[in-house]
């Protein structure tokens, strides 16, 4: 009998720790990845590219400085192919001054071009339902509307977006 009660305990022990290892693993690698991140800014720094904040970029686009929550870890742009990748601690949303909502993953990628983030992977806005946001555009510089392509096309005012604001962490994008 004490044979078996040893097994059985041995057996919960092993299943316990398994399950607190894979929990570790995965802080870990989400930690290690914020630590790459960082070294490359400072590595970026250090050659001599002072990379913009991820606002001026979008101003400089001419794109809203808060299509994107202050919460962000870093960006990359390849600028010869127009890429922008943002990375985020976590899936996370925001709620905006017109009360449209938008969810993040915990990474986002677009094609960056004057007026116009395409191609985006990692972006939902809630419609009815959560709907993947393939463009978002803004059609002129002096333009009042950003125009939001998911599924349908919305705008909604430009000015809603002009700040980042803070994020809400979410369990799932």
């Amino acid at each position: 009998m004490e044979m078996t009660m040893a097994k059985v305990g041995s057996f919960w022990i092993s299943k316990k720790a398994k399950q607190e290892i894979t929990t570790i693993t995965a802080q870990l690698s989400s930690f290690s990845n914020t630590i790459e991140d960082k070294a490359k800014m400072v590595l970026d720094k250090i050659k001599g590219k002072p990379q913009k904040s991820l606002p001026e970029l979008l101003r400089e686009h001419n794109l809203p400085a808060g299509l994107f929550p202050k919460n962000i870890i870093c960006y990359e742009l390849d600028e010869s192919k127009g890429k922008l990748v943002v990375h985020l601690a976590s899936a996370c949303e925001v709620s905006f001054k017109d009360s449209s909502i938008v969810r993040y993953a915990t990474r986002v990628k677009a094609k960056l071009s004057k007026g116009k983030l395409s191609s985006i992977e990692g972006m939902k806005t809630k419609i009815m339902v959560w709907t993947k946001v393939t463009t978002v555009s803004v059609e002129s510089y002096k333009s009042e509307k950003v125009w939001f392509v998911a599924g349908i096309k919305k705008s909604r005012l430009k000015d809603a977006y002009e700040m980042p604001r803070q994020a809400l962490r979410v369990d799932d994008f």
